[in-house]
């Protein structure tokens, strides 16, 4: 079987040399190249013809996210962004992946030999997913990535009718991972003022969801916030879990809350959408619907099932307008899907579903 082939992008002469023999130690990959700024990357890629490349941020001669739009504009590629795990880096880093990078990621800003060594696992990882992850261009005029087509090619539909007004007993919980942040604000940014309260577990480290949040309070009509242990889930809010804890809902009294956990991690992850989903099945039963997101792996699939078998509604994204197609997969094989739909039709159905049944969730297969 052909070698991944990787190109390595840093101005660190260091980095450059940790991630080249991190990568080098893998058996189905290779370093084919190590560039020390985006003009040199630039005629590697050329020659070379990468099948992914590792990207830091900030560099000199032309900075990483001026590269990362001309690359995605003219030879779309896959891409695993290396950033700072500073504020500054992480609102880089959403950026990035709204331009086009597959995922991220963070390295620290003291003892850099040390923790890229400790995270070798997790950056070899993050380059085979990219090697197999659906790229987009990324559209000359705006700048933001190009809208993903449906499968019969036609827009998606407006919500058939007014929303009513809306049981806080309703719960949408969002599950996602790798190309999960645009998945997220795709799906979040059509939702009414008065949508019912939505919960979400995006894999992602402490320190980046944060400004994930914030990023999409700008852009939503709901409030987008990280969520806090104990606070009573409302309707027109959207609670993020928080990188390295889970979150799982509760009820307290009449109301639902939202619960920080610092447990072990469940399918190597800590926020894990096991979790998440598991407290759906238990605590909200047919008042919650799911949805499964793109994203490496089979985190929460399971556990998706059980939110079915519980009387919850499912959707899950197709493969077509995935970056990654391994979460939703994996939740189709487990039979936890009642529809399965392209990603711009995704928040229109749950809004169509409530209109038409304010009262509860049908039960059907």
């Amino acid at each position: 079987m052909a070698k991944i082939k990787v190109i390595v992008v840093d101005d660190s002469a260091l980095v450059r040399s940790l991630l080249t023999e991190i990568i080098n130690r893998q058996p189905d990959m290779a370093c084919i190249g190590a560039a020390s700024d985006p003009l040199v990357a630039r005629e590697m890629i050329r020659e070379l013809n990468p099948d992914v490349i590792t990207l830091d941020v900030e560099m000199p001669r032309m900075d990483g996210l001026e590269f990362l739009s001309r690359l995605m504009r003219l030879r779309p590629m896959p891409v695993v962004m290396v950033s700072t795990l500073t504020e500054q880096g992480a609102e880089i880093t959403l950026r990035a992946l709204e331009m086009g990078a597959v995922d991220f990621v963070a390295k620290p800003r003291i003892g850099v030999s040390s923790g890229l060594n400790e995270l070798a696992g997790d950056i070899v990882d993050k380059i085979r997913v990219a090697a197999k992850a659906h790229v987009k261009r990324l559209a000359a005029a705006s700048g933001t990535a190009q809208a993903t087509p449906t499968a019969a090619g036609h827009p998606a539909e407006p919500p058939r009718a007014p929303l009513p007004r809306l049981s806080t007993e309703k719960i949408i919980c969002i599950g996602s991972s790798t190309g999960g942040t645009e998945a997220i604000r795709e799906v979040l940014v059509p939702m009414p003022a008065d949508a019912p309260g939505i919960v979400i577990t995006q894999h992602m480290p402490p320190g980046f969801t944060t400004s994930f949040a914030n990023r999409l309070n700008t852009l939503c009509r709901i409030r987008v916030a990280e969520a806090r242990d104990g606070e009573r889930i409302l309707p027109g809010h959207a609670y993020i879990a928080p990188g390295g804890r889970h979150l799982r809902i509760d009820r307290s009294g009449s109301n639902y809350v939202a619960v920080l956990e610092d447990t072990e991690p469940v399918n190597r992850h800590r926020p894990s959408v096991e979790v998440l989903f598991k407290s759906a099945a238990r605590v909200l039963g047919p008042n919650a619907l799911g949805i499964m997101l793109t994203g490496m792996g089979g985190d929460g699939a399971a556990a998706m099932r059980e939110m079915k078998d519980a009387g919850s509604y499912n959707y899950v994204q197709d493969e077509a307008s995935c970056v990654v197609f391994g979460m939703p997969r994996m939740a189709i094989q487990h039979g936890a899907a009642h529809e399965v739909l392209p990603l711009n039709q995704i928040a229109n159905a749950v809004l169509n579903r409530l209109a038409s049944s304010p009262s509860g969730v049908r039960h059907r297969i």
